[in-house]
């Protein structure tokens, strides 16, 4: 959730606990919460590019991974790009996801839908290689992604409004002024 000064940007600025308080992200209250619940103290860090995931949500079509597999000479399979969430639209055009960066996506209908703001191309790792089942490594996966997508395939996105989410729900696309391109 986004709240005071800080609201007007992208990336969350508290959370909620398991016990309901609303805690600054980067706050102390939050670091001996966790640091509490962990057993050992901690200390919250922003990074900015890193070995973590850009934000809170990531998502990806049913089509674009069907492209990458195609690519690569390989079955498709979404657990090699660990999406929070997996979209399967109408158009089922590859890569689709690209013109979502800058929007809002929403699922289901009517003000109280779960609603997330697209903030960022993701650009892929190393772990995309990995096959799940057996942990074999595939390197010709992420060289496509290389090659053909200049390292991105999916989104990520930033919660906006809390709601539920279904299998077979449908899904709304809302751009904003000012969207960036892909390229």
């Amino acid at each position: 959730m986004r709240r005071g000064a800080d609201a007007a940007g992208s990336l969350p600025t508290h959370v909620r606990t398991p016990g309901g308080e609303e805690l600054a992200l980067f706050g102390q209250e939050l670091a001996a919460e966790v640091g509490g619940r962990h057993g050992s103290p901690v200390e919250m860090t922003h990074l900015n590019r890193g070995i973590f995931d850009e934000a809170s949500v990531s998502a990806i079509t049913s089509a674009t991974v069907s492209e990458i597999a195609e690519l690569v000479g390989h079955r498709p399979d979404v657990r090699r790009f660990r999406p929070n969430i997996l979209i399967s639209s109408q158009q089922s055009d590859p890569f689709e996801e690209d013109a979502w960066v800058g929007g809002v996506l929403s699922f289901g209908e009517g003000d109280a839908a779960a609603a997330i703001a697209v903030t960022n191309w993701d650009k892929r790792c190393s772990m995309v290689n990995f096959d799940p089942d057996s942990g074999l490594r595939t390197p010709e996966v992420l060289k496509a992604v290389v090659r053909e997508r200049d390292n991105k395939a999916g989104v990520y996105a930033t919660v906006i409004r809390c709601g539920h989410l279904a299998v077979g729900q449908t899904l709304h696309f809302t751009p904003t002024a000012g969207r960036r391109e892909h390229r």
